[in-house]
């Protein structure tokens, strides 16, 4: 959804209206994964995609007729052999694109959600009487639907709350006592961001390697001597703070991952401490298992709870067997990838 924000809010604020397509279903090699979009303006204007190109024009089209009547609908589409080699694949797969007009009192929470780098699940339903309806859950407990009240809104709302918790998107078929469908439950993220505190030399690599995966990126270190413009000229941000006065101006959020490479007793422990609560994704630390018994005795002995520690990923990264600091900043960033995508890293 991020990818089509921008053009989407253009084309409502001069007034025109919008369809959005999206990927709802994948079998095989498809192009594009669940969740991609695609939207196009009454006026004619595309942005985004939902398969590189191989099926886009029969969307479009499709999309028009959806704009005219206001129905939403569910398109399936076969990728052949012969055109998944022109979208870059070996092989052919199929998906599924439900389009939908834009509108309702929904959009504007959601919207507000991506501008301000917001967790946000939104459920739709695919299929049954209440098609093209939504609920939106926040992890505060907010909610916001225009779904018929009772055992089914009941249902959706229950896998929005898991998908908060697991941050896993997927499509399931509900049935309840008031009626089935297929829905599209979606964990929208804010976009990746990588704090590291510490200006060790292993940050240097690590943010190169960052910014072409899409981390915003942002070191936090109280020492002028490291922390430094001239050392880290890529970093997004350099905070010259402690990491309880940096973390307070940051949005620290699902999709954060924070990595302590100080190398420093005194700075691992306080940003531990900072950290307690917060919803990041991955926590990882650079250090022997000797350095990491000292610094879990100290935050221990600092009030850092059992669980928190217990999230902590040290020594960091995969043990990929390399100790060059470009080695351990690929190692490191490998682990992460791992964690966001809910596979087991293993070191």
């Amino acid at each position: 959804m991020r990818d089509v924000l921008e053009a989407v809010t253009a084309w409502r604020q001069a007034g025109r209206e919008v369809a959005l397509g999206t990927v709802t279903r994948v079998w095989g090699s498809a192009p594009r994964p669940l969740g991609s979009r695609m939207a196009l303006s009454s006026a004619g204007e595309i942005a985004g995609s939902v398969s590189n190109g191989c099926v886009e024009g029969a969307v479009v089209e499709e999309a028009q007729g959806v704009l005219a009547t206001g129905v939403p609908k569910s398109l399936a589409f076969g990728v052949s052999d012969e055109t998944a080699w022109s979208v870059g694949l070996s092989c052919g797969g199929e998906i599924e694109v439900f389009v939908e007009k834009l509108g309702g009192e929904l959009f504007e929470p959601l919207v507000a959600a991506l501008t301000e780098d917001r967790l946000v699940v939104a459920v739709t339903v695919l299929s049954g009487g209440q098609v093209g309806r939504r609920l939106l859950a926040f992890p505060d407990g907010r909610r916001a639907t225009d779904l018929a009240s009772g055992p089914l809104a009941d249902a959706l709302e229950g896998l929005a709350v898991e998908a908060l918790s697991g941050l896993v998107s997927k499509r399931v078929a509900v049935t309840t006592a008031d009626g089935s469908c297929d829905a599209l439950v979606e964990v929208l993220l804010p976009p990746p961001q990588l704090v590291l505190v510490g200006a060790a030399h292993v940050a240097i690599p690590l943010i190169s390697l960052a910014r072409v995966l899409g981390f915003r990126t942002v070191v936090v270190d109280p020492r002028r001597a490291f922390a430094t413009p001239e050392r880290f000229p890529h970093a997004d941000r350099l905070l010259v703070e402690w990491p309880a006065e940096a973390f307070a101006g940051l949005n620290l959020h699902q999709a954060t991952a924070v990595a302590l490479l100080s190398h420093d007793l005194k700075l691992d422990v306080a940003a531990l401490v900072a950290l307690a609560g917060q919803p990041v994704r991955y926590l990882g630390a650079l250090g022997s298992k000797k350095t990491h018994a000292k610094r879990v005795a100290a935050a221990r002995e600092a009030g850092v709870a059992a669980e928190e520690l217990a999230r902590l990923h040290a020594p960091i990264g995969l043990d990929l067997g390399g100790r060059q600091p470009e080695e351990i900043a690929l190692a490191a960033l490998a682990e992460i990838v791992a964690v966001f995508h809910g596979r087991e890293a293993t070191t």
